[in-house]
């Protein structure tokens, strides 16, 4: 099944078009919100924390014209605040995937918060907008869905469609975390699948989605996408090793893809899109976070670059 995917190149840079008031830098995981004569794209940026001097993940956005280049306009504070003291999004929310339902439009949070063994551990959450989309407000304090008896950690990058009458969900579970050499402790993540009657609760598959591991099993992937095309379910995502990927190209990021027509049953195909990073320019050691849409009749995807999005996110479309 060939998909030639054309590059359009970067449409939203952090160093030109600036980001909202105290945050540092990052646009991470664009999601879209499609209106009737423009786009919303929401993105996880930071701040600093100055009592840890680690940093703080917020959710932002960018409007942009239907042409998809021009911005017209930027959010001037972030979505929804952090979560209290102790709680599972205490230190950040990163990524928020956003559905429209009924007269309001759904934010599925990956919330994180530190720990003192390993460094991270992640849960999903909702949060509801009545205003589309300008702000969201948190369903409870805890979260709709973490680890549980075969998912242990680092559940979360939750991505929602409804299908018929149901509510699916591709998510990213952790089998683990492991001592490489004498670095910090790096986690391994796999894609998962729930399903839901109301978008809220919901039922795991407990099961890893996409069986084919291309870097074997310690190949991480991260932040699935699902859109049809053609009578056919095509799911986006990221995969890289498990250690030494942060600075290390050969190891980092790339765009994965996989294809099924039941929702259950994956077959793997990363030559499609075969998206590739251009030497010298913002994605030519990465290429991540992917997030697939249809607009106008024709299908997009949305993904980082260079330093999981520290300057921003580009565009592919789809040629065929």
């Amino acid at each position: 099944m060939t998909m030639r995917w054309k590059k359009l190149g970067q449409i939203f840079d952090t160093r030109k078009h600036g980001l909202p008031e105290g945050r540092v830098g990052f646009a991470q995981s664009p999601q879209t919100l499609v209106f009737k004569d423009f786009l919303r794209i929401y993105f996880s940026t930071r701040s600093l924390d100055v009592a840890s001097g680690k940093y703080l993940s917020h959710i932002a956005f960018v409007d942009v014209e239907k042409d998809l280049r021009t911005v017209r306009g930027l959010s001037s504070d972030t979505v929804m605040p952090l979560g209290e003291l102790g709680a599972f999004d205490e230190h950040g929310i990163f990524p928020m995937n956003v559905l429209r339902h009924g007269d309001a439009v759904y934010g599925y949070t990956c919330g994180w918060n530190r720990r003192v063994s390993v460094s991270v551990d992640t849960a999903i959450g909702l949060a509801v907008s009545r205003d589309d989309g300008l702000t969201f407000q948190r369903l409870g304090a805890g979260p709709i869905m973490g680890p549980s008896l075969h998912e242990p950690c680092l559940v979360g990058d939750g991505f929602v469609r409804v299908v018929g009458d149901v509510f699916h969900m591709w998510y990213i579970f952790g089998t683990g975390w492991r001592r490489y050499n004498d670095a910090a402790p790096d986690r391994t993540y796999k894609i998962g699948h729930a399903t839901s009657p109301d978008g809220i609760n919901w039922v795991k598959q407990e099961a890893q989605a996409i069986i084919a591991d291309r870097l074997g099993p310690e190949e991480s992937q991260a932040l699935p996408t699902v859109i049809e095309i053609e009578g056919v379910h095509h799911m986006f995502f990221c995969y890289r090793q498990s250690s030494d990927f942060r600075s290390n190209a050969a190891r980092g990021y790339r765009i994965g893809h996989a294809f099924s027509t039941d929702l259950r049953h994956w077959t793997r195909d990363d030559d499609n899109p075969g998206l590739e990073g251009t030497a010298g320019e913002w994605d030519s050691d990465m290429q991540c976070y992917p997030h697939a849409f249809s607009h106008e009749g024709r299908y997009y995807l949305l993904y980082n670059g260079n330093e999981f999005g520290k300057f921003g996110f580009g565009l592919a479309v789809l040629e065929r």
